[in-house]
Order: C-alpha cells, then sequence, then structure tokens
C-alpha cells in the first residue's frame, strides 16, 4: 500500500511539475468568427497538450493596442493593417501566423432606398473607431469609389451594436461583421448587405505577439502557431463537435456558426506560406498608403519588420 501511495505521491508531483511548464500568456481575440478556432484550442484542451497556458480576453479592437503596450496581454489576433496602425504608433508587434480570410463576413450594410456606395456621401454610417478593422473596411470601400471618410458622417459603434441599431432603424448605413452580419441577412426589412469582401477582398487577420514575448518564449510561440492548425485539423474531422464550442462562445448553436463560418476560410499551415511569401507584402504596402491618406498613421513602420514567419515552418 506504501507503495502505492507513495507512485500516487510521485504521479501527482510530475503533473505538477508539468503543469508548472505551461508558459503562460493571454491574448486579446473579439467574437469575430475567424478567431474562433483559438477559442476551439482552449476550450478542447489543445493549447494545454501543447505547453501552452493561454487566457483569451475579449478586448475591443479600438483598445487592444492598449492592452499590449500596458502588458495585460503579449498576443493578439487583428487584421493585417491594424498591425501596421500599431507599429507605426510605438506598439511594436509581429505577426506570426494568418488566421483567417473574409469571404463575404465582412460587409456594409445601407437602407433598401440606397443604390451605391457612391450614395453614402453626406449618410451617416455606423463604424468602429479609426484605427480598427470596420473603420479600415469602410475607407477603403469609399476610396474605391471616389470617396473618403470625410464624405460621410462615421458615428464609432463596435460590429455588434452597429448592427443592432441598424436593425433598429438607426444609421444610414453600417459597418459590421458576422455573425452580426447575419441578423441583417435575416431582417431585409430593415436594409440589405450594399457591398461585402467578396466585392472588396480586405479583410485578412493574424496572430501576433510583442517582440520580448516571442524572443523570450520561442517554442511557445511555435506552440501557439501548430496549436491553430491543430484546432482546423479537429474542425476538419469532427466538424459537428467543433461548431458546437465554437458557437457557445458567441452564444450561437453549432448550426448558426456553420452558417456564418462559411463567409470566410481558415487558412492552413500551406496556406499561410502561400500568404507570407506573396499577398502579405503587396496588401501591407496599399494598405500603408490608405492609412496614410486617412490619416491614421503619420509614418510607415519598418515594413519589414511586421512579421516573422518562422514558427509555421
Amino acid at each position: 500500500m506504501k507503495s502505492i501511495i507513495g507512485g500516487l505521491a510521485l504521479l501527482s508531483l510530475a503533473a505538477g511539475s508539468a503543469s508548472a511548464q505551461d508558459t503562460k500568456v493571454a491574448v486579446g481575440i473579439s467574437g469575430w468568427t475567424g478567431f474562433a478556432p483559438l477559442t476551439l484550442a482552449q476550450e478542447a484542451g489543445i493549447f494545454k497538450k501543447n505547453g501552452l497556458d493561454v487566457t483569451l480576453k475579449k478586448v475591443p479592437q479600438a483598445s487592444r493596442h492598449l492592452a499590449i503596450q500596458s502588458g495585460d496581454i503579449q498576443c493578439a489576433a487583428t487584421t493585417v493593417e491594424t498591425w501596421i496602425v500599431w507599429n507605426a504608433n510605438g506598439v511594436p508587434t509581429k505577426q506570426i501566423f494568418q488566421l483567417d480570410k473574409s469571404y463575404g463576413a465582412d460587409g456594409m450594410v445601407v437602407r433598401n432606398t440606397i443604390g451605391s456606395i457612391k450614395d453614402i456621401k453626406g449618410k451617416t454610417v455606423a463604424a468602429s473607431a479609426p484605427g480598427t478593422s470596420p473603420y479600415f473596411a469602410l475607407a477603403w470601400m469609399l476610396k474605391k469609389n471616389g470617396l473618403s471618410v470625410k464624405d460621410a458622417t462615421v458615428v464609432n459603434m463596435e460590429p455588434g451594436p452597429a448592427a443592432q441599431a441598424f436593425i433598429a432603424g438607426q444609421n444610414d448605413a453600417a459597418m459590421t461583421y458576422e455573425p452580426y452580419l447575419s441578423s441583417v441577412r435575416a431582417a431585409p426589412q430593415s436594409g440589405k448587405i450594399i457591398a461585402t469582401t467578396l466585392d472588396y477582398p480586405m479583410v485578412m487577420d493574424t496572430f501576433g505577439c510583442t517582440p520580448k514575448f516571442l524572443s523570450d518564449n520561442p517554442k511557445a510561440a511555435k506552440a501557439l502557431a501548430d496549436s491553430y492548425f491543430e484546432a482546423l485539423d479537429m474542425i476538419a474531422k469532427e466538424p459537428a463537435k467543433a461548431y458546437e464550442i465554437m458557437g457557445a462562445d458567441v452564444k450561437q448553436t453549432g448550426e448558426a456558426f456553420a452558417a456564418s463560418a462559411k463567409f470566410l476560410r481558415w487558412q492552413d499551415r500551406e496556406a499561410n506560406k502561400k500568404f507570407f511569401d506573396s499577398e502579405f507584402k503587396t496588401f501591407s504596402a496599399e494598405a500603408a498608403d490608405l492609412l496614410l491618406e486617412i490619416g491614421i498613421i503619420k509614418q510607415r513602420p519598418d515594413m519589414n519588420a511586421l512579421a516573422d514567419t518562422s514558427f509555421i515552418q
């Protein structure tokens, strides 16, 4: 009996030791569908299995950089152009893997009386604050139609409240994304979706961390990337279970979540390699030009220091 108890004690100590070795990391995200595999990696124990003690924190995109700056979080998920803004404004960060590409998951909703994006001139548009993805998407779509954000009155509202307010009859237009965009799809009497990222493919999300976290914890950074790809494998192998877990985080059924996920593409390891080799560079350059034009940044950051792709190899 004594040897059994001793053996159990040793196992307990070993388990405690293993647990103590888990690298702690706090990650800032939002309820965006594209980030959901991170939630899956957390809830399904993938992060834990790979030696990580991850805390996922819901932080609005407009203040996510402040959470990084304060040390409240070490890593975050956000759009490619947002990392340009953060680095240009003194918050050094590096992208280490791509999460998703929007294929209709982000869009502009307008009243049924508005016939084109050019008709937005002089209208009121709800969008997140300058420096966020919805604001950038608004600026991008307006520029492609010969307008600028100065041609509209922009009311700062986060994507969820923006969609809810629009359905309730407030504002002429709104910028939102899944799963909130589907709430407008389900309420055609309130208005219509006039454009999405199918028309303007410019919303791409990546995961990144502070340079200090990456240099201090290279194995953990690799484990974060590997865990994300493992979560994608789980979605492919056990879709019903995976959608149920991911949907629960945003108060959706598995079926409803699966429906909203159809409007984006999560990016696997091979897609990541292709993206960083080409599209990442050309898009970042064009995005930096627009960010300068609309006054979000005053100068370009070091464009060659925005990503470290060693963790996806």
